[in-house]
């Protein structure tokens, strides 16, 4: 309204800068009552137009003191995230002088599921919950690529030749150094402090240092998680692994042959990785560390799975990769004590890691129910393919490669032993894929005929499992993991046959391949039958 006659009547002569400010005062007054106004009428028009879409754009919705509270909590966990338990202090890698911005030593699940999400392209969540990852254009390993250094303290030990191609001293130290100037440059590291060794007397600490969420997921399922008062306790560890595969080896240097390079130094107890980013080197680097110790000790180093049954009888399963190792030893009736790597000591075994690694190609529940049901929350599903929209994951697409990878804990199994150790075996079960038919099913062996397969190792590269492998292709691997050893393979021979003869188990030659022709002709036998 405006104002009144007498109010200009009464203030015309009064000075001028008293009636300015009553005409201010006035001002403000009319300018509150207006408000008001509108705020009843805007009460009036919500109520009566809820659906009306620019009346939310206008309202500030209230916020009660629990909504306070929840964003001082995320303000909290930002600062938690870059300060403290999460972000430590970076000289935990001083003695490798490697000094990043942050170091994430041991962090949770969650915590990698968001970075590998985040920062690495094409990681996703699955519909069941395990992450997604792709480790570039290797999607498996690269034996021609892996070199030992030849030093005065073990190279008379190595069994030098094609699996272990000698590699300088000074070739090493230049790969390491190119590997962490190149972890210098990243903007977040992270570490994995855990173990190898079930078995306390033979345990090993592990260091893994690498630039990627998704290897840090994969090692942390793959070794044996320590506990806090552990990582407390952990000081330096027995073997470090410096995993800069998103960056290429320098093919000029002495000993290399491509720009990619798996290199272990046993005198320094160290593993260089450069121009892959295949997780599965990581697994196999720590295991042919132990393929080096144990024999020394006494132990037989194996690879191969194990089994418990109910009156304590232990199978072991010897076998390459994609021979069925992983998924005979995961049987409903008998206790898992491992799947991959294990050691034979005197009084038992005992798995080597903390976790599985099984193929996931054309995986189903009928099938292999245990595994299938291991992909959910804390599992990494490798190079695998999915739907866009509801992110099912189809097995059977092999698109990418034959060797899609599934790495998840080994409590993932449900029946899964609590320790990963076990009494002395029963039973010496030699897996082979044979491509071509002529091996029967199963096969009783006398102790001369179990060394004879053993040392020969008959079976079938199976697709998928190494560069350039696209179809079954028969091999001879001693041991059955020739690719790993480290002596000679006599040596892993005499201690199988002292430890046979010992304690009386049993051998025996399973064929997890064809029947009834060749590849191509025959048929493969089925899981279901071979259990």
């Amino acid at each position: 309204a405006p104002p009144p006659a007498h109010f200009f009547f009464n203030t015309v002569r009064a000075p001028l800068p008293v009636l300015g400010f009553l005409m201010l005062r006035h001002l403000r007054t009319t300018f509150r009552a207006f408000r008001a106004l509108s705020s009843r009428a805007m009460t009036i028009r919500t109520f009566s137009s809820v659906t009306d879409p620019s009346v939310f754009r206008t309202l500030k919705p209230y916020k009660p003191d629990a909504f306070k509270d929840h964003e001082d909590f995320l303000e909290v966990h930002r600062k938690m995230d870059t300060t403290l338990n999460l972000h430590l202090d970076t000289s935990l890698l001083d003695p490798e002088g490697i000094h990043p911005d942050k170091i994430y030593r041991n962090p949770s699940v969650g915590l990698l599921y968001e970075h590998a999400c985040k920062y690495e392209k094409g990681s996703i969540i699955a519909k069941n919950g395990a992450l997604v990852a792709y480790s570039g254009d290797k999607r498996g390993r690269c034996p021609l690529d892996k070199r030992v250094v030849d030093e005065p303290t073990t190279n008379k030990d190595v069994w030098w030749g094609a699996i272990n191609i000698k590699l300088p001293e000074a070739s090493f130290m230049t790969n390491r150094e190119r590997a962490i100037d190149y972890l210098n440059t990243r903007e977040r590291l992270y570490v994995i402090d855990a173990f190898g060794g079930a078995d306390p007397k033979y345990r090993l600490k592990v260091r893994v240092i690498t630039s990627r969420a998704y290897h840090a997921l994969f090692m942390h399922n793959m070794l044996i998680r320590p506990t806090e008062e552990d990582l407390m306790d952990f000081g330096d560890p027995d073997f470090t692994i410096f995993n800069a595969g998103e960056f290429p080896a320098n093919r000029y240097t002495e000993g290399m042959t491509s720009s990619t390079s798996v290199s272990l130094s046993f005198a320094q107890r160290e593993m260089v990785i450069l121009g892959t980013q295949y997780a599965g080197e990581m697994k196999k680097g720590l295991f042919t560390l132990f393929n080096y110790l144990m024999p020394k000790q006494g132990v037989l180093s194996m690879h191969a799975s194990a089994n418990e049954g109910k009156k304590g009888d232990v199978s072991i399963f010897f076998g390459l990769s994609g021979t069925g190792k992983t998924t005979l030893s995961s049987d409903p009736e008998r206790l898992l004590i491992g799947d991959d790597e294990h050691c034979w000591t005197d009084d038992g075994v005992f798995n080597i890691e903390g976790g599985c690694y099984a193929k996931a190609i054309n995986l189903s529940r009928e099938q292999e129910p245990e595994i299938y049901d291991a992909a959910r929350f804390g599992a990494v599903l490798e190079n695998v393919k999915y739907d866009l929209i509801s992110r099912d994951i189809d097995y059977s697409d092999n698109s990418l490669t034959e060797n899609t990878r599934l790495s998840y804990p080994i409590h993932f199994i449900h029946n899964a032993k609590s320790q990963s150790v076990g009494p002395l075996p029963k039973n010496v079960i030699m897996l082979t894929c044979d491509a071509f038919g002529v091996l029967p099913p199963i096969s009783k062996l006398t102790p001369e005929q179990a060394m004879y397969h053993f040392m020969s190792g008959y079976t079938a590269k199976v697709a998928g499992t190494e560069v350039g492998v696209k179809e079954p292709q028969a091999t001879f691997s001693a041991c059955f993991g020739a690719p790993f050893l480290v002596w000679h393979p006599s040596k892993y021979a005499e201690l199988l046959a002292e430890k046979v003869e010992k304690h009386g188990a049993n051998c025996w030659l399973v064929n997890t391949g064809w029947s009834g022709g060749a590849y191509g002709e025959g048929k493969r036998l089925s899981i279901k039958h071979t259990r």
